[in-house]
């Protein structure tokens, strides 16, 4: 079996050899560059599965060489960033970045992210049907969400927002990342909203089970989780 290969895009050489043992420590082929230029040749040329990309680099910088990946190639990319402005996180967003994970970075969390951008770069070559979590099940085609025999009649931002959740699960998620992905990056109103959609699920999914999916990490955001908690 041909391993997943890593792209690291990286000019802080400490950090590139970090990764490059924690990804190989994995079971991830590895490759590195150290400035943006050497990043996009090789980005087109080798076609690696996934990108790690940081945003100050020399040559070229983060943002504009994902936009040139982007004219070529719908590789997935992360960006790491030390920089921690959510119009920075936009914009990489905007210009095709999958996701992005802000320095100094716990290295669990970075390879939960790489994992939930790789199975969603796969489970978007076939479509899916349905997306589950315990006893919680959500029917893509036909919109509908169970938990156990019961169905949860939700509205449109309920289910989009536990749609998310779903596809992220395990993963903490914060509240700007559940703002932009639910809601979108030009929403303008009460940032509250993620905490009152929260509220809105749990009661319908949660409340009446011994089982909370949705579980609070406190000072950061939310996760849905399959255990007990």
């Amino acid at each position: 079996m041909v391993p997943t290969t890593i792209l690291i895009v990286e000019d802080e050489k400490q950090i590139a050899r970090f990764l490059e043992l924690e990804l190989k420590h994995e079971g991830y082929a590895v490759e590195i560059e150290y400035d943006g230029r050497g990043g996009l040749r090789k980005a087109e040329e080798n076609e690696p599965d996934l990108i790690l990309l940081d945003i100050m680099l020399p040559g070229i910088n983060g943002m504009e060489v994902c936009r040139r990946i982007r004219q070529f190639s719908e590789v997935p990319v992360i960006m790491l960033t030390a920089k921690d402005e959510t119009t920075d996180k936009v914009m990489g967003l905007d210009i095709g970045a999958n996701d992005y994970v802000t320095k100094p970075f716990v290295i669990e969390e970075l390879l939960a992210r790489i994992r939930a951008v790789l199975r969603n770069r796969n489970q978007s070559k076939q479509p899916q049907k349905s997306l589950a979590a315990g006893d919680l099940r959500m029917d893509l085609a036909k919109r509908q969400v169970f938990r156990g025999d019961e169905s949860i009649d939700l509205t449109k931002k309920e289910y989009d927002l536990l749609e998310y959740l779903l596809r992220n699960k395990g993963i903490v998620l914060t509240r700007d990342q559940i703002l932009e992905n639910v809601w979108g990056y030009d929403y303008a109103g009460d940032t509250n909203v993620v905490d009152v959609y929260i509220r809105y699920l749990r009661s319908k999914i949660d409340d009446e089970h011994d089982t909370k999916l949705i579980q609070t990490v406190r000072g950061v955001g939310y996760i849905l989780r399959e255990e007990k908690g």
